[in-house]
């Protein structure tokens, strides 16, 4: 089936990527799917990466002009301005130090043209050897799902569209946008469609969001609880009575405990 008549929007938000800029904007221009275009979302860059991306052809750039409280909510803002901006009827989140294979595009709008039922995909991403990324195949959608980097997830526009109004994209500050796409899409979508194709390349960056977090430290706990925040939120909206767990309980106990404490 040809999928010459998707548009993809590629929404990439940056700040300060200008080391892997001329990696991730070259694996798109080496796309073997060429309908496409870039919205990029530069968050006051104070490195080169604005010198870089005026350089691609097919890219649009919004600057941000007010920063937000915490990384994770400047990053939604930012998709949330690209998206906004841009065309496709496809959407294709992508992370400023990530890269995607040559035939990442096209497999996505295969897919959709393919699954005309569908609205979300996930694929694999390729990881570095410094982490892992581990797909646990759950036997119910109320055990939580597995959470895909942000630039391994292709949304459908009008599906998106429903995803931005309820982000909550001034709540949750330590709450990033590939873990509330996930939750979305397993409890609000009953869709969780996955890809076994590793199409994108995950780049481990010690200054990213989520490397400034280790397992179980007060971070960790706090942004746990505000996943379930989230998703109380998102049922309520659905007329669907939460399930309270033991994870829940647990996840809720150690972090008050800890924003008392420390």
């Amino acid at each position: 089936m040809k999928s010459n008549n998707n548009f993809i929007s590629v929404l990439i938000t940056n700040y300060n990527k200008s080391k892997y800029l001329k990696k991730s904007l070259g694996s798109l221009k080496n796309q073997n799917y060429k309908n496409y275009e870039i919205i990029f979302f530069d968050d006051k860059s104070t490195d080169q990466s604005l010198k870089i991306v005026k350089k691609i052809k097919k890219a649009r750039i919004i600057k941000n002009l007010i920063k937000k409280s915490s990384a994770p909510l400047n990053q939604i803002n930012g998709v949330d301005k690209a998206f906004k901006r841009s065309k496709g009827n496809i959407i294709c989140l992508m992370d400023a130090d990530d890269f995607f294979f040559k035939n990442k595009l096209l497999s996505i709008s295969k897919f959709f043209d393919e699954n005309k039922e569908k609205n979300i995909v996930f694929n694999y991403p390729k990881i570095s050897k410094r982490e892992k990324f581990i797909f646990r195949q759950k036997k119910s959608k109320n055990i939580w799902p597995t959470i895909f980097p942000t630039s391994c997830i292709s949304i459908r526009r009008n599906t998106f569209k429903s995803i931005m109004k309820n982000i909550e994209k001034n709540r949750f500050d330590r709450l990033e946008i590939d873990t509330r796409v996930c939750i979305y899409s397993n409890f609000f979508l009953n869709e969780y469609n996955i890809l076994k194709k590793n199409l994108t390349i995950y780049n481990y960056d010690p200054n990213g969001i989520m490397a400034k977090i280790p397992k179980y430290s007060k971070l960790w706990w706090i942004r746990r609880d505000q996943a379930f925040g989230y998703l109380k939120l998102l049922l309520k909206k659905r007329k669907v009575k939460f399930k309270f767990s033991y994870d829940y309980y647990i996840t809720l106990t150690i972090s008050f405990i800890l924003r008392k404490v420390l």
